[in-house]
């Protein structure tokens, strides 16, 4: 090997993408961040807005957003630990994330179909595109305890955010460009256009997310080994899927409960994430809201993509440093910076100031949260306990978006609800300093152990 070759392996091996598993499997993130940055954060919101709600209050528009984002959070955090015990029973991450992603992939493609007023149609597809995703996400980080050594996980996780902010941002980028400036790419363009000419380049980012997802989600398929089936110990080698999926579900909620470090962080993530998720999901929203231009909404969202990235790979070494645990509670502190900062918010240049705050601690402090609970939970049964983090990450997207929806509806302004989100960050915190992340590992390895010794 050439001294070239050391040194790019090396820094590969500091990214945590020093195998080709590895960068296959945060490839994955790459591909599905696409529907983070286009339709959950920049372009959909404001076209729901203006296009599918277009007659209605702006308030209404964002008050009806909100509400497809708790429908889908709840029904997405009904379905995961079913989706996830089948998944480890079956040995079908892989497969089940097939089917999820390309579901996902449908309803995203479909949204070019939407016109002036379809606000049913918007909603249902938008619900459709995020069970999807976030079905596909449980398997694919469920494959996370799986590819990556223990020692690996936070630089893994983290990379994955990083190649998900890449990938989110250069399609944004060229979906921004074509919004912002169609006839360079032969789009109609100019004054007089029809409503459908109007909302063409963006109906066409959303085609452009589905064949992105669909196409970049073929390395995992490619490299990332299928975990094999493996079986608790007196539990028999055959049985229905559905059935016996069900059983061990049970039994992993008991366990979860009884591995008291991970039932803990997932309490406090379930509230700290609360407020995160509120952030991503309702800003673009409550921007256009109060007078903010489309063009400044977008490309602040595009801003947060790319700054992401470096602070992304920042925050995995930072916890080889200082731990994972320590970095998640700078990232909340910076929350609750860019709070205060969201409620004094007047201007673009607000928004601006607010979003790079954000790029900076986004990715890390989800990456981490992540990573963390995966030293937490014993890896032969990594599809169902990430099948529990989906619920909680899922319930903890339904209590801010909801907060949004009734303080809209009793105030008329979504203004009152933006400092509220800091009580999230701050009971989060609190929780998370109760975790005993040594005792937690060990508990977990602990149990995988007790497998081995049982001979499956």
């Amino acid at each position: 090997m050439t001294a070239t070759a050391a040194v790019k392996e090396s820094w590969l091996d500091r990214l945590g993408l020093g195998r080709p598993a590895l960068r296959a499997w945060a490839m994955y993130d790459w591909a599905v961040s696409s529907l983070q940055a286009v339709v959950l954060t920049a372009v959909f919101p404001i076209f729901f807005v203006r296009v599918a709600a277009a007659g209605l209050p702006e308030s209404r528009g964002t008050q009806a957003l909100a509400t497809a984002n708790t429908i889908a959070a709840i029904i997405i955090a009904l379905l995961s630990p079913v989706l996830g015990a089948i998944s480890d029973y079956a040995a079908a991450k892989k497969r089940m994330l097939a089917g999820s992603m390309l579901v996902g992939a449908a309803a995203t493609a479909g949204m070019f179909f939407i016109r002036r007023g379809d606000l049913t149609l918007a909603s249902t597809l938008f619900v459709i595109a995020i069970m999807g995703a976030t079905a596909s996400v449980v398997f694919y980080e469920a494959l996370l305890p799986h590819v990556a050594k223990e020692s690996e996980l936070d630089r893994v996780s983290s990379a994955g955010y990083a190649m998900g902010y890449i990938g989110g941002g250069l399609l944004l980028a060229v979906n921004l460009a074509w919004i912002q400036r169609p006839d360079l790419f032969g789009l109609p363009s100019g004054e007089g256009l029809s409503e459908q000419a109007a909302s063409l380049p963006a109906r066409l980012a959303f085609v452009s997310v589905a064949v992105w997802w669909v196409v970049f989600s073929i390395p995992l398929f490619r490299r990332v080994a299928e975990p094999p089936r493996t079986l608790e110990p007196d539990e028999p080698g055959r049985g229905s899927v559905i059935g016996t999926s069900f059983v061990r579900l049970g039994e992993t909620l008991r366990q979860l409960i009884g591995f008291r470090e991970a039932f803990l962080m997932l309490l406090a993530f379930l509230i700290y994430n609360d407020g995160i998720q509120t952030i991503i999901k309702m800003a673009t929203a409550y921007g256009t809201e109060i007078g903010i231009g489309q063009s400044s909404l977008i490309a602040a969202v595009l801003m947060v993509q790319f700054i992401g990235v470096p602070f992304a790979f920042l925050f995995g070494m930072l916890a080889s440093r200082i731990g994972a645990k320590q970095s998640v509670f700078l990232g909340l502190l910076a929350y609750t910076i860019i709070s205060i900062i969201g409620y004094f918010m007047r201007t673009a240049a607000h928004f601006f100031a607010l979003a790079a705050l954000v790029g900076m601690v986004q990715g890390g402090t989800q990456a981490l949260s992540r990573s963390l609970f995966a030293t937490l939970i014993p890896a032969h049964k990594s599809g169902e306990f990430f099948g529990f983090y989906s619920v909680f990450e899922k319930f903890s997207s339904i209590f801010g978006p909801l907060l949004f929806s009734v303080t809209i509806a009793l105030t008329g302004s979504s203004r009152n609800a933006i400092l509220s989100v800091i009580a999230f960050f701050a009971i989060g915190a609190v929780l998370l300093s109760f975790v005993n992340v040594e005792r937690g590992r060990a508990a977990a390895r602990e149990a995988e152990a007790g497998l081995r010794l049982a001979g499956h």
